[in-house]
């Protein structure tokens, strides 16, 4: 067991404390989904209240390290994946193959469909115009992971509906197979409710909440070529932004490149 005990002497709250003792443990010993000690043994392994405990209990919770269940205790939180916003206009298929992972998709829609108001405002096009779109559930390690609806220009990729996308990149086959030279995005991240369809699809409650990425893609000439919606599940997913500030660029304006999600 990782050893650690409340210093009596150090200004540190004790929550705070025992906060950081709980959390080495959940790095070193205590696997996802396995539950941790009750709050009485807790109180007697580390000689805090029952206050202590809960609010180091609650402060874990709200980070998403623990899952608390009525009745039943305390458990181990999945481990959330960093995903790279900022970096570089790369794919989700070839951000987890970089980590050693297998992204397997399941295609839930493939057709020639009337664009929406915000599919034909990002892609440039008049409302009812045709667009592809795609609709997959992506799955990491046999857990779905995220869903997402993905539209394209139809003139930008004939022949696109001939692919099968369960196990290959868009963007692979966008730039490969097509000469798409994919160059610049732009996306929105916000916090939603899950509907009854999302949750369902990831493997949620309803209203549970997941992050929906909003993003458009540009070619090298300027024109935006792709444009998708994507909810991912808060429990398996966290994104890291990597901001940079050149002196010579206008104050406030980080220069900043996006990682698309396909």
């Amino acid at each position: 067991m990782v050893g650690g005990r409340i210093d009596r002497r150090s200004p540190l709250p004790y929550y705070a404390q025992l906060k950081q003792l709980l959390m080495k443990r959940l790095e070193a010993e205590i696997a996802a989904g396995e539950r941790l000690p009750g709050e009485m043994a807790l109180c007697e392994e580390y000689g805090v209240s029952r206050t202590v405990v809960r609010q180091a209990l609650d402060e874990l919770e709200a980070e998403g390290r623990v899952v608390r269940r009525k009745g039943q205790g305390t458990f181990a939180a999945a481990r959330k994946t960093d995903e790279r916003l900022f970096q570089s206009l790369t794919g989700l298929y070839e951000d987890v193959r970089a980590r050693g992972e297998i992204l397997r998709s399941r295609v839930l829609a493939f057709s020639v469909v009337p664009a929406p108001a915000e599919v034909a405002d990002a892609l440039e096009l008049r409302e009812g115009d045709d667009v592809v779109h795609l609709e997959r559930l992506r799955f990491v390690g046999g857990e779905p992971w995220v869903l997402t609806h993905t539209y394209l220009p139809v003139d930008i990729a004939p022949g696109l509906l001939e692919e099968d996308f369960s196990e290959q990149s868009l963007y692979g086959v966008l730039e490969g197979k097509y000469g798409v030279e994919l160059d610049h995005g732009r996306r929105l991240v916000e916090a939603v409710p899950a509907a009854p369809a999302i949750a369902d699809a990831l493997g949620l409650q309803p209203h549970d909440p997941v992050l929906l990425l909003h993003s458009t893609a540009w070619d090298a000439g300027g024109r935006p070529v792709e444009f998708f919606l994507a909810y991912h599940r808060g429990d398996r997913s966290r994104f890291q932004v990597n901001l940079r500030r050149h002196h010579t660029r206008e104050a406030g304006a980080p220069n900043m490149l996006l990682r698309d999600d396909t």
